[in-house]
């Protein structure tokens, strides 16, 4: 299976005269999972806002396999986006966002999950935080992009549902590239393949976990 690979750079933005992200530089291959880390207000969650399109950014430049996909339509079909906030209407039904969701021949195949099994006859609106968070999950991963930016995905999961999930993408970077942030920093540097670190408005590769503790993300006694 041929290997793709997602390009970002040229990426700078500034709040109130603030530099949030600047001189940014970020690669993700499919078969990858890259975690980026960064303390609160680093411009994580920004940063995957402005790849996928819903955020502008002058003189970005979004690349896949070397061609450029800046436009916002150019990139729907190669990557998917689990935004922090809710997306699924809660009117819906739960079998009703899997069939707009979903494609029909693989319908069958995305319910054989006990998870899903147990909220099929459900509306949205009485899933809980974790349930509509593991379907959203799903949905996400499921689809035929090449690569996919994953914003807070822990956010209101069990620690059932956590393994559940991990496993779901480990089995899903083999075939796609995948971008994970979270508050939930040890699920992060559990399940990736590798680390950025956004630190000064910077994109940091990290070549060994230590490297979070001499740049000082976390201290000794939580790396241990």
């Amino acid at each position: 299976m041929k290997n793709h690979l997602l390009e970002v750079d040229g990426i700078q933005i500034n709040y109130n005269g603030k530099i949030v992200l600047s001189d940014i530089y970020l690669k993700c291959e499919t078969s990858e999972i890259i975690g980026v880390l960064g303390r609160n207000g680093s411009g994580k969650s920004t940063l995957l806002r402005i790849i996928y399109g819903v955020m502008p950014a002058p003189n970005k430049c979004i690349r896949v396999d070397g061609i450029s996909k800046n436009n916002k339509r150019m990139l729907l079909s190669e990557i998917g986006y689990l935004h922090q906030d809710q997306f699924i209407p809660k009117s819906f039904s739960v079998k009703k966002a899997i069939s707009l969701a979903i494609n029909k021949g693989e319908i069958t195949s995305f319910c054989e999950d006990k998870l899903v099994q147990g909220i099929l006859n459900k509306k949205i609106k009485y899933l809980s935080n974790g349930e509509l968070r593991y379907l959203e999950i799903k949905i996400v991963l499921f689809n035929s992009s090449k690569f996919v930016l994953l914003d807070e995905p822990y956010n209101g999961l069990s620690p059932l549902m956590i393994d559940v999930v991990n496993e779901m993408i480990l089995r899903n970077s083999l075939e796609k590239g995948i971008i994970i942030t979270d508050h939930n920093y040890e699920n992060v540097i559990k399940v990736s393949t590798r680390l950025v670190l956004i630190k000064d408005g910077k994109t940091h590769s990290l070549k060994e976990k230590k490297e979070l503790v001499e740049k000082g993300y976390l201290s000794h006694t939580a790396f241990l």
